[in-house]
């Protein structure tokens, strides 16, 4: 059979229809929501080239005294995420004008790390004024957290700018409970684009970092409001649990989400899941839920962790895309805390979203 010429009529029309199937794609991408044709990993290689080196540099001073850090600043980018899309929106503090998201209930007195991302942003401004998006800086921050506790590094899009608003609305409506079925937590996801395989594999960032008694106490004693322990629990588990967390005890009290090795990022999580170790009902919902599709990704990402390591980094990619804002959308905040008509001192006039 003869060769085809790569100058064939046909060959050359299935190049330019590729091509325009290829830019119909890039605008439906821009236009999406998601941004995914947008973002850039070389985004700063020009005006801030040492950013990523810079923001883990941070970090690693901060995993000196606390090994939470690492956990806490990967909650925050989800956080940050699921409410309004990829913004920094959960940084801002109370204003005028700003009904911060850090008020809100899956937020209040449990989401950290904010002086961490401010002392960030600090040495970013030092080497590079007014480049770096207090939004990236959540990203960022959330690969390297992962990446210096043992797990996936991956590179990351970056362009995001910042919200002028909050939303503290949504916030307490959009975050996933630690009392989700599973099939609150798939509608959860699915909101914001989100899959069922992205659903477990983020839940995996579970691997490392704490919960508080309040969060779970429920299960120890009264779930469902039966009386009874949640039958799911494993039963010496439970009998530490509740050591941990008597009933009427300090909600404020910290337990390990994953007890086997609680600030190291690997495929125990879901090895827990299996034995019934799951701290938080969501978590033990992805095993336990009877015919459920997730129990075999469970099962996959605890017999291979690299398959685990695979899925997180394109899901952590994936919800890194969520409305984004790019362009000359939004700004470049000077004060992540802070929309920057507050910061220069001046009368604000931005009205915070409900």
């Amino acid at each position: 059979m003869p060769s085809s010429s790569s100058s064939s009529p046909n060959n050359y029309s299935t190049k330019i229809l590729a091509s325009i199937l290829f830019a119909i794609l890039l605008i439906l991408c821009a236009g999406a929501g998601y941004g995914e044709a947008q973002l850039s990993p070389t985004f700063y290689d020009e005006d801030c080239p040492n950013a990523t080196s810079i923001v883990r540099a941070v970090i690693e001073e901060a995993l000196q005294t606390d090994l939470r850090i690492a956990a806490s600043l990967t909650r925050l980018f989800f956080h940050d995420c699921f409410v309004n899309g990829c913004d920094g929106s959960i940084l801002l503090d109370n204003s005028s004008t700003i009904d911060s998201e850090k008020g809100a209930f899956p937020n209040n007195n449990s989401a950290r790390g904010f002086d961490v991302v401010d002392n960030i942003k600090t040495a970013l401004e030092t080497a590079c004024p007014g480049i770096v998006s207090c939004a990236d800086i959540l990203a960022i921050s959330a690969e390297e957290s992962v990446s210096l506790s043992g797990g996936p590094s991956w590179t990351v899009l970056l362009g995001r700018r910042d919200s002028t608003t909050a939303n503290r609305t949504a916030a307490n409506e959009a975050l996933p409970a630690p009392s989700f079925t599973l099939a609150e937590l798939k509608a959860s996801f699915a909101a914001v684009g989100l899959d069922t395989t992205d659903l477990v594999a983020l839940s995996g960032a579970h691997t490392f970092g704490r919960a508080q008694c309040q969060f779970f106490s429920d299960r120890l004693f009264a779930f469902n409001s039966t009386g009874s322990p949640d039958p799911t629990l494993n039963s010496t588990y439970l009998e530490t649990l509740s050591a941990l967390c008597p009933q009427s005890g300090n909600g404020s009290v910290l337990a390990d989400l994953d007890p086997s090795t609680p600030d190291g990022f690997d495929a125990d999580y879901f090895s827990n899941l299996q034995v019934h170790y799951g701290l938080l009902q969501s978590d033990q919902e992805l095993f336990s839920t009877t015919g459920a599709d997730t129990v075999d990704i469970v099962n996959s990402y605890s017999a291979n962790q690299s398959a685990f390591f695979e899925s997180f980094v394109i899901s952590m990619n994936k919800m890194g895309n969520i409305s984004v804002l790019t362009g000359t959308d939004g700004e470049i905040r000077l004060n992540c805390s802070k929309v920057n008509e507050d910061s220069y001192g001046s009368s604000a006039t931005l009205i915070a979203e409900y």
